[in-house]
């Protein structure tokens, strides 16, 4: 005879009391239909699929995160362990020689790095600005007015975007030779700003957009000014992702090698990245003191991310999409 209701009061029971508390979710619901038909929870189609897409993720994250880590573990080692093949995990291999090389502590000859730091900041921080102040005036347009051309204007912007900086190095560098921007701040600040504008623009346009117009109207005709009701009413509830924008513009200007390789030569110009290239000669490299410089170049660009995740996160999920 077939079970019945009756047959079954504890799986019964157990489904009602979920019921009745008022917690049932997806989950227990899988549970309950599991047991019921006699199988393992854990072996229904959704938990497995829930395993899957976990193991996917630790082995992305793995693929992502080992060459971090060994570039780290390498930065404690010498050039001549890493060479060898020795055990990366061995401790009795760690030293903090190429720190010290690297700072000009004791007798080493110390690469210009404080310099090198100095113009990494400035740099970046000078091209984050002016770039999220044109990306700002023009998300707000974008996502405001109506204009001749509008559409074709920003799918432009975005085809700019999708261009690789490698490709225009040349002519940036004939260009720039032109107007004596080689070996330059400046010079390569126009450079970051010009990569960074076409982002800023998508993103903050984006955002925008999911505030209402009603708003500043309101503000104006409360008396407010078209510039009071954008800085006053607009601008404080877009401020995550303005804040999103400034951030992958540093970034990006942090850690951009290929261009500013091209666009600078002394110590005066050049950046923390293009500073690897010290401990490359005609015949080696030093891969222990580069691995120490790498690890330089990453903590500040780890320290601002977690300090501003936040913001990183509710930019990319609410500016990413259009009203």
């Amino acid at each position: 005879m077939a079970p019945t209701s009756a047959t079954r009061p504890g799986r019964d029971h157990g489904r009602a009391d979920a019921r009745a508390d008022g917690r049932t979710d997806g989950r227990a619901v899988e549970r309950i239909y599991a047991l019921q038909a006699g199988r393992k929870p854990w072996l229904s189609r959704a938990a497995l699929t829930r395993w899957a897409v976990r193991a996917g993720v630790f082995v992305a994250l793995c693929i992502i995160l080992l060459p971090g880590l060994w570039v780290v573990l390498n930065a404690f080692r010498t050039n001549v362990a890493i060479l060898a093949r020795d055990d990366v995990f061995s401790a009795s291999t760690y030293t903090l020689d190429n720190f010290r090389h690297i700072f000009g502590v004791g007798d080493a000859a110390a690469i210009p790095v404080r310099a090198y730091f100095t113009n990494s900041v400035i740099i970046s921080v000078s091209s984050t600005v002016i770039a999220i102040l044109v990306g700002l005036a023009g998300g707000y347009a974008f996502a405001r007015y109506r204009f001749r051309a509008k559409n074709a204007l920003f799918v432009g912007l975005m085809l700019s975007r999708a261009v690789p900086g490698i490709a225009l190095s040349l002519p940036v560098f004939i260009l720039w030779s032109w107007l004596g921007l080689i070996d330059t701040k400046i010079g390569t600040i126009l450079v970051y700003v010009a990569m960074n504008v076409p982002f800023s623009v998508w993103l903050i346009d984006g955002f925008f957009r999911q505030i209402p117009r009603e708003l500043a109207e309101a503000a104006e005709i409360d008396g407010c000014t078209r510039w009071q009701a954008f800085w006053y009413v607009e601008f404080p509830l877009a401020t995550s992702g303005v804040a999103s924008a400034a951030i992958f513009a540093f970034l990006t200007s942090w850690n951009e090698y290929a261009l500013a390789s091209q666009l600078t030569r002394s110590t005066d110009t050049k950046t923390l990245p293009v500073g690897l290239m010290d401990f490359t000669a005609q015949f080696t490299i030093d891969w222990a003191g580069m691995c120490a410089m790498a690890v330089i170049i990453i903590v500040p660009a780890l320290i601002l991310t977690f300090i501003v995740q936040k913001h990183l996160i509710a930019g990319l999920t609410l500016g990413g999409v259009k009203g």
